[in-house]
């Protein structure tokens, strides 16, 4: 099985005056999770539209692992699993008789549908709503089931439009544990979200688009390497506390430590003129100095701060 793959070619989407894509050009390839970042109205759902045929661009094409989307509509789609902006069930139905009905028009084996409908629903957590009418479900719930419906297929690829939008923080914490847990099965998965909270708990990559226009693509840790003003945030997570002596008599004086801030006793925040690349030594001493380290991650204020460095003129 080859990898699976995403490519935008001269993408651009415009509405009378008014320009929603303009030349994007973005080529993502293998299993993993890319947030797509941006504000509101900067191209996202548009994007997506593109790549599942939903609309059609005014020039440029769009591909799918090889196929473009387009003219070979069948082909490209054949192993994508989508959830476009806020799909909805009919409220007397139920998850079992919705999934059914879509492994049916998706051409699932007859024989396969039972077991395949009971898998997907488990993976999303819905297995004991599998008979229970949809219209007695909150937000969040009614997601994960639409998340369900796209998975029936068994895709390498997922598109999702915003998963969490308008759920509450339960609902969002649900959604976000099954979008890590696409990752685990070697899917792509492309998620928008204008949350970067979410991209930073959840995604590998991310591409930031704005006024139509790519404006980066690459892993997370080194967009915050570049466009975090000069320093690289991490925040480092601690199975005990320690105290405030320990932070500034040792952790602030490792090499390339610009500052750290203790944090509720055992959460630090770093900030490093080290490159993403070479934080290995600075996890290294960390660790060395037995103080407990149980994580060590980009800091989702260091996403924000290239958030905003980059995307200036809409904000």
């Amino acid at each position: 099985m080859t990898n699976p793959s995403l490519e935008a070619v001269n993408l651009s989407k415009v509405y009378g005056s008014f320009t929603a894509l303009s030349n994007l050009n973005l080529k993502i390839e293998g299993s993993k999770c890319i947030g797509f970042l941006g504000p509101n109205g900067a191209g996202k759902t548009t994007t997506l539209k593109i790549f599942t045929d939903l609309i059609r661009p005014s020039s440029g094409h769009a591909f799918i692992n090889g196929a473009n989307v387009h003219t070979h509509k069948k082909q490209a789609l054949a192993s994508v699993g989508t959830v476009i902006e806020t799909p909805e069930m009919y409220p007397s139905s139920t998850p079992r008789v919705a999934l059914t009905v879509i492994a049916e028009m998706r051409g699932v084996p007859h024989a396969e549908r039972k077991k395949k409908i009971e898998e997907v629903i488990a993976e999303v957590g819905m297995t004991e709503w599998m008979d229970k009418r949809v219209g007695k479900f909150s937000k969040g719930m009614k997601q994960r089931v639409c998340i369900a419906s796209a998975l029936l297929s068994d895709p390498e690829i997922v598109l999702l439009d915003e998963p969490t939008s308008g759920l509450d923080p339960r609902g969002m914490s649900e959604v976000r544990d099954i979008v890590k847990s696409l990752k685990s099965k070697d899917r792509l998965v492309f998620m928008s979200s204008h949350l970067l909270s979410e991209v930073e708990d959840v995604c590998d990559e991310v591409a930031m688009i704005d006024h139509g226009k790519l404006l980066v693509y690459d892993t997370l840790n080194n967009v915050t390497s570049k466009f975090s003003g000069g320093s690289n945030t991490v925040e480092v997570g601690l199975a005990r506390p320690i105290d405030a002596a320990t932070v500034e008599n040792q952790i602030a004086r490792i090499p390339g430590v610009v500052s750290a801030d203790l944090k509720g006793g055992t959460n630090l925040i770093i900030k490093s003129s080290d490159s993403a690349s070479n934080q290995e030594s600075l996890l290294t001493a960390l660790v060395g100095m037995r103080i407990g380290v149980i994580s060590f991650r980009p800091s989702s204020s260091a996403l924000e701060e290239s958030y905003l460095n980059l995307i200036k003129d809409t904000l």
